[in-house]
């Protein structure tokens, strides 16, 4: 059967993809001064741009200036400035392919050490155990703060199109806001918002229904959805199938599988759940189950490598490869695949039992990977994970401290911009 990888997608805004090939996003963590896209950054995109991937997907972009990820995350809300998100949109299409924005909020999962707001759909914290404290106490969204948040991916997503990119992903996976409001093991809301799937699901499906009137109808929106949380009693296949079912109502383009969150890290392939034990495409299975019922068009991400196993995915129904780790370590791995070669890297593997500071560990290593390609060097895959994990933890101190003074600023401007 010949290979569907090379050949263009159609989806349903009118957007043509060239190839199946997608870079997923991956948390650069590198955003410069103003948290803003950097010579760095863009770089890095440019590079895979040369790399002959379809589609690049943005590490998340944070929709509220108080609310990050990590302290060196990208800032696109309605104070930014546009011109440094032009050029990271140019750098994305200059091989000739796509690029879509991830845009995001944090809800929970937002360190302890970090200034601004930590919101839940509840006021249950994050639970790592002896790591608990590594996040901090959210408090639960008032409906006012709920339907700000909703507008604000809505400001994003507009911006993101007048700077040029393609679509925007809505990040609803990995256990950040929107999968928090999902997930019936952190939402424990008795109102509109709380109890069944549909009310659970309402803040996504608003966020969706905002960011599709805020942008024109061949700007591309998709959504990144958990197919599972891998946790007992969690957000399961069966949920998704449902949610799945509503985003296509909705006109998405396309809905990204995986799975996971900081409290089950299924996304680094370290989850509490034996599901996702299979070294290559963790989600496979599931996403076999989905792709039977979906009307939307699935990309699947997780794990992936080898060329066998992304014309796996495809002979499976899922429209779409992504992949992450697999890109930070080559990032010409669709131009190998053409040529018919294989990447001849592996990033060195984490044994910690500790699957927590094994995930943070994980994600360092990949970090340290970006920012030597940011620079035109070549990826050393090969680091200890300690010394990538105590590298990483020495630049966000950096990176933190540069918030710190730059928030204040921020919401001294925007206070200033509404009372004019």
């Amino acid at each position: 059967m010949a290979s569907e990888l090379f050949t263009p997608l159609l989806l349903g805004s009118g957007a043509v993809l060239t190839n199946r090939i997608a870079k997923a996003a991956m948390e650069e963590n590198m955003a410069g001064p103003g948290q803003l896209p950097d010579r760095q950054l863009i770089g890095l995109y440019r590079r895979w741009a040369a790399g002959g991937t379809g589609l690049l997907i943005t590490g998340n972009v944070m929709v509220h200036a108080e609310a990050l990820t990590g302290p060196a995350g990208v800032v696109l809300d309605d104070a930014a400035p546009l011109e440094p998100f032009i050029e990271w949109a140019k750098a994305g299409k200059s091989g000739g392919g796509a690029i879509w924005m991830q845009i995001n909020h944090p809800g929970r999962q937002v360190a302890s050490d970090m200034p601004g707001v930590v919101w839940g759909p509840s006021d249950l914290g994050v639970d790592l155990g002896k790591h608990s404290g590594r996040f901090g106490r959210p408090s639960a969204m008032t409906a006012q703060q709920i339907d700000a948040t909703v507008r604000r991916f809505a400001v994003t997503a507009a911006r993101a199109e007048q700077a040029g990119f393609d679509g925007v992903e809505i990040h609803a996976a990995h256990g950040y806001l929107l999968s928090q409001f999902l997930s019936p093991l952190v939402n424990k809301r008795t109102d509109a918002w709380g109890g069944s799937l549909e009310n659970r699901a309402r803040m996504l499906l608003d966020t969706v229904r905002a960011v599709r009137a805020a942008v024109s109808p061949t700007f591309t929106v998709a959504v990144k959805l958990n197919s599972a949380d891998f946790q007992r009693g969690g957000f399961d296949a069966n949920d998704a199938r449902q949610v799945i079912e509503w985003l296509s109502l909705l006109d998405v383009d396309v809905v990204e599988l995986s799975g996971g969150s900081y409290e089950s890290p299924a996304m680094t392939g370290r989850s509490t759940d034996t599901r996702t034990q299979a070294r290559e495409a963790y989600f496979l299975e599931l996403a076999k189950e989905l792709v039977k019922t979906s009307p939307v068009p699935l990309m699947l991400t997780g794990g992936i490598t080898r060329r066998a196993t992304a014309d796996q995915v495809l002979a499976s129904g899922v429209a779409i490869v992504g992949m992450g780790t697999a890109l930070a370590v080559t990032p010409d791995l669709p131009n190998r695949w053409k040529n018919g070669r294989e990447t001849d890297r592996q990033m060195r593997p984490v044994t910690w039992k500790d699957k927590p500071l094994a995930s943070a560990a994980s994600m360092a290593q990949v970090r340290r990977q970006l920012r030597r390609l940011a620079r035109g060097s070549d990826p050393r895959p090969g680091i200890h994970p300690a010394i990538a994990l105590v590298a990483e933890q020495r630049q966000q101190r950096q990176a933190l401290r540069r918030y710190r003074t730059w928030l204040p600023t921020r919401l001294k401007a925007a206070a200033g911009h509404r009372h004019r």
